[in-house]
C-alpha cells in the first residue's frame, strides 16, 4: 500500500525532544520519569475530548508536581492516550504553572480490551490511521499548536489481535515518517513483544526505537535481555514499595549483562484519575534510588538511568532497521 502523502518534519541537527510547550534540547530534561499519568479518565466511558473539573484539577496536581519538583523531577512523560483523558492544553498549562517539563503523545491504546480504541480504526487502513497520528506531528494536535512527543501504544494479553497489530503497524509507519518512539504497553505478554520486534522489523524500524513498557511485569529476566539485546528499551514502571525488591532484582541482572543503558524507570502513577484514584509517583526518589545505591548502583549509574537514558530515547530520530 502507499504511504501517506505527509511531509516528515525533520528534528533540528542532534535531535531534541518535544514537550507540550515545544522542543526541548535533551541535555535540558534532567531527570526524568518516563511512564506517568498527571491525570487520566481511565475506568470512564471514552471520550475525544475529555471533561475534567479544572479547578479540582489544578488543586490536587500542582502541589503534588511542586513537591516532585523539590524532590529533584524535572520532566514528566505523561502516558495517557486520547480517548482515555489526553488533554494537551490542560498539560501544557500545568507544564507552565509547575515549571516542570511535559510531554504528551500521539497513537491509540489498545489495551483494556480495545475499549479506547475509536471507532474508525477498525475499518481504516494502518496507513490511513498512521496518517492521522503523522498530521498531529506535522500540524499540532486538534489546531492547540502542541505536538506529540512520542507514539502511545498498547496490546492486551495472548496473541495480537487483528486491531493491536494494525496498530502497531501504524505506530512503525509513524515512526518513520516523524521520529517519534513507539511507547507499548506490554506488561508480561512475551509472546507479544517478540510479535511486536517482528512487525518492527518487516517495515523496517530498528527496535531501539521501542519502549517495552511495564517490563517489570516479567518474572523470567530472559525475554528481557533478548529485547536488549535486539536493541529495545526495557521499562521498569511499576516502582513502589511492594515491588522494589522484584524491579530491583531486574534492574540488577539487565546491568550484569551490560544493558543498564537501555534500561527506564518510572512509577505509572496517576495524579488525577477519572476513578478517584490517587498513584503516587514519588517512591523513586524517596525509597528506591537509596535502595539502588545500598545494592552496589554507583551515582554514574543512577544517573545514567534517571537522567541520560530518557533523553536518547525520548529524542526525536528515525530509527531505521538496517537489513
Amino acid at each position: 500500500m502507499n504511504r501517506v502523502e505527509l511531509q516528515s518534519v525533520d528534528p533540528p541537527p542532534g535531535g531534541s525532544v518535544m514537550s507540550v510547550n515545544g522542543a526541548v534540547e535533551p541535555a535540558d530534561l534532567g531527570f526524568t520519569l518516563v511512564h506517568e499519568h498527571v491525570m487520566s479518565t481511565f475506568g470512564a466511558d471514552p471520550a475525544r475530548y475529555p471533561s475534567y473539573d479544572t479547578d479540582r484539577l489544578l488543586k490536587q496536581v500542582l502541589p503534588y508536581l511542586a513537591k516532585l519538583k523539590k524532590l529533584g523531577c524535572q520532566t514528566l512523560v505523561d502516558c495517557t492516550a486520547a480517548y482515555f483523558g489526553r488533554h494537551p492544553e490542560l498539560l501544557r498549562r500545568i507544564s507552565q504553572e509547575s515549571g516542570l517539563h511535559i510531554l504528551t503523545n500521539t497513537g491509540y491504546y489498545g489495551a483494556a480490551n480495545d475499549r479506547y480504541v475509536p471507532p474508525h480504526a477498525y475499518h481504516e487502513t494502518a496507513e490511513q490511521i498512521a496518517g492521522r497520528w503523522t498530521r498531529e506531528w506535522c500540524e499540532s494536535i486538534d489546531g492547540t499548536g502542541i505536538f506529540p512527543g512520542f507514539i502511545k501504544t498498547a496490546v492486551d494479553g495472548g496473541p495480537l489481535s487483528e486491531i493491536d497489530r494494525k496498530l502497531l503497524i501504524a505506530a512503525a509507519i509513524t515512526h518513520l515518517q516523524t521520529g517519534l518512539t513507539i511507547h507499548t504497553h506490554t506488561g508480561d505478554n512475551i509472546e507479544a513483544a517478540h510479535s511486536i520486534m517482528s512487525i518492527l522489523l518487516a517495515e523496517g524500524v530498528s527496535p531501539q526505537a521501542w519502549i517495552w513498557v511495564h517490563a517489570s511485569n516479567v518474572t523470567d529476566v530472559q525475554p528481557l535481555l533478548h529485547a536488549a539485546g535486539k536493541g529495545a528499551w526495557i521499562s521498569l514502571d511499576g516502582v513502589c514499595e511492594e515491588h522494589a525488591q522484584s524491579i530491583l532484582g531486574l534492574a540488577q541482572v539487565l546491568k550484569e549483562h551490560g544493558y543498564l543503558d537501555q534500561v527506564l524507570l518510572s512509577h505509572d502513577g496517576d495524579a488525577y484519575s477519572g476513578e478517584g484514584d490517587f498513584r503516587p509517583f514519588d517512591y523513586l526518589f524517596t525509597g528506591f534510588i537509596p535502595q539502588l545505591k545500598t545494592n552496589g548502583f554507583s551515582d554514574t549509574e543512577i544517573h545514567q538511568i534517571t537522567v541520560q537514558n530518557p533523553r536518547r530515547a525520548f529524542t526525536v530520530k528515525i530509527r531505521k532497521y538496517m537489513r
